[in-house]
């Protein structure tokens, strides 16, 4: 299996009457990894729960010290997978670590209210951190340039889940995502929200799926899906919370004509966003491959400086007669932007946006360069 480049992290980051959180949509890797840091202590005295367990929910969720104690035991840590379903873990875990000292792992596949729950309680004691479906910086590791180059039209149609990337044929890796489509990927909203029907929640994720790269209005949406805008806005950030989607907001602060009122939508993965418009296609028939290539250069771009603690903002920009720049990232008072192009064709360079913004940056990121932009 790939070594995954959170899992240091995670290890340094763990120690007594401190808490880590680990987030993630389901199937990333997330009881994988957690097997495997168990292995990197294997001196270690360490008590690995299931937070769907009926009985762990229970002794989790008790809000009594004697209780936590006698669960907890002599163990030097505490491992706790899908902690999302625990009620009032926060609290718990907040009563665990002033009274215990135990290490505490926990993962969850939403961040509904997880973050706030724990992080509110444990202000200065925890830690949340990302795990995504496998990327090009990890894989990296155990490719060559060749390999990596051969490799990457496979990427741009299946996308990264661990389960994916080990799978050997077309088929199989078809078989993988149809089954995290079919049986994972909305559990978490179906549970939270009661639905019994995921058929709206899938439509809205097509329509979606097929604007990848386009400023998305909730009114708009609505009125195709037979809806209302706040019940539009309402179930993309569910979607966002779960790991499936996340948001881009237009950049504006110098110019008047500059267009913020829409955002836009991207997949987490590429896989994800094809299963659920069931194309598999090879990229010389197809007519997406600009949006396959600029959904996953800015998703790799994302995960690579969140895994390397590289912070930034994120936005893209656009102007009212249609100028525009898919990334935009803000490090550090500084400004660069990125156009996606998948081919080596001639793009002018954003002279409004560079004047605009004295100091800023711009490049063109294709498959020439992809990698430096990636890894």
């Amino acid at each position: 299996m790939i070594h995954r480049f959170i899992e240091n992290q995670v290890l340094q980051a763990l120690k007594p009457r401190f808490v880590v959180c680990l987030f993630g949509a389901r199937r990333v890797g997330k009881t994988y990894l957690l097997e495997k840091i168990k292995t990197d202590l294997k001196k270690k005295k360490i008590l690995v729960v299931e937070g769907q367990d009926l009985s762990v929910q229970e002794k989790l969720s008790s809000q009594r010290i004697e209780i936590l104690k006698n669960f907890v035991g002599n163990n030097d840590f505490l491992f706790i997978d899908e902690a999302q379903s625990i009620p009032n873990i926060g609290v718990n875990l907040k009563l665990i670590a002033d009274a215990i000292p135990v290490s505490v792992l926990v993962t969850g596949s939403s961040a509904f209210d997880l973050k706030n729950k724990i992080g509110e309680p444990l202000v200065g004691r925890s830690l949340f951190l990302n795990l995504f479906p496998i990327s090009q910086l990890e894989l990296s590791s155990k490719e060559n340039f060749l390999q990596t180059s051969e490799r990457l039209e496979e990427r741009l149609i299946f996308g990264g889940y661990p389960d994916v990337i080990t799978a050997d044929s077309k088929i199989s890796k078809i078989a993988v995502l149809e089954n995290l489509r079919d049986s994972y990927l909305l559990k978490d909203i179906l549970m939270l929200d009661n639905l019994k029907d995921s058929i709206f929640v899938f439509n809205l994720l097509r329509q979606i799926a097929f604007q990848i790269g386009h400023d998305i209005s909730h009114t708009e949406l609505a009125q195709n899906l037979n809806s209302n805008p706040r019940t539009i806005q309402r179930y993309l950030e569910l979607l966002e919370k779960t790991f499936i989607l996340f948001s881009l907001r237009g950049f504006s602060r110098n110019l008047r004509k500059e267009y913020t009122k829409t955002p836009r939508y991207y997949f987490w993965d590429n896989g994800v966003r094809n299963v659920l418009i069931s194309n598999f296609n090879e990229l010389n028939v197809r007519d997406d491959v600009g949006q396959l290539w600029e959904n996953y250069c800015v998703v790799e771009r994302i995960k690579k400086n969140k895994y390397k603690l590289n912070s930034a903002n994120y936005f893209f920009w656009r102007t009212y007669d249609q100028k525009e720049i898919d990334l935009i990232e803000e490090r550090n008072g500084k400004l660069y932007g990125y156009e996606m192009k998948f081919g080596k064709p001639n793009v002018k360079k954003p002279v409004e946006f560079l004047e605009t913004y004295s100091g800023s940056q711009f490049q063109i990121i294709n498959k020439e360069n992809y990698l430096d932009f990636i890894t």
